[in-house]
């Protein structure tokens, strides 16, 4: 019994969102690099410019007050958020929009959105292990804001070797 809960737990780690080791010299290229994502991001198509710019702002104040914020199961708060939580608190602050707490049930919410159709908001979905899914932010270039199980809150690219492989699917929840 012990041998299998070691061995779910392993998957479960593997697989899922992280904590943080914000002090190190990687962490903060990795934080400068973050920054410069919201600068370079274009505007979406779909979207008027006016109203992407705005998303786009609003999301890059979230990111600030969350990043590197360490990556915890089941947390709601500074010391500690998992990604359906930071999704669930960026949509509130950002837009005023209520989401559901789990990935399970914001991946049932707002309607699917092919992966060359994203835009700035989008709710971008991956498939990490077995039953076991993550969720990010979208912010244009490819990118997205996420509760990462390693580097906590940061912002990855859909381009990532990890991440192209481990994508499921988009939902947009604004219109």
């Amino acid at each position: 019994m012990i041998r299998l809960s070691i061995i779910l737990l392993s998957i479960f780690l593997m697989g899922g969102c992280s904590t943080s080791s914000k002090n190190s010299a990687v962490d903060q290229t990795l934080s400068k690099e973050n920054s410069a994502l919201f600068k370079n991001s274009t505007v979406q198509q779909s979207l008027n410019k006016e109203q992407s710019t705005l998303f786009l702002a609003q999301l890059h104040k979230e990111f600030h007050y969350w990043q590197g914020t360490p990556y915890r199961f089941g947390g709601n708060s500074k010391k500690g958020i998992d990604c359906s939580a930071l999704v669930q608190h960026i949509y509130l602050k950002s837009f005023n929009v209520k989401l559901p707490r789990t990935t399970e049930k914001q991946v049932q919410e707002g309607f699917l959105v092919h992966k060359s159709q994203l835009q700035v908001a989008d709710l971008v979905f991956f498939k990490t292990g077995w039953n076991i899914r993550h969720v990010g932010v979208y912010i244009g270039n490819n990118k997205f804001i996420h509760a990462s199980y390693s580097k906590g809150v940061i912002t990855s690219s859909l381009d990532n070797v990890y991440w192209k492989s481990k994508y499921w699917q988009a939902k947009r929840i604004l219109d």
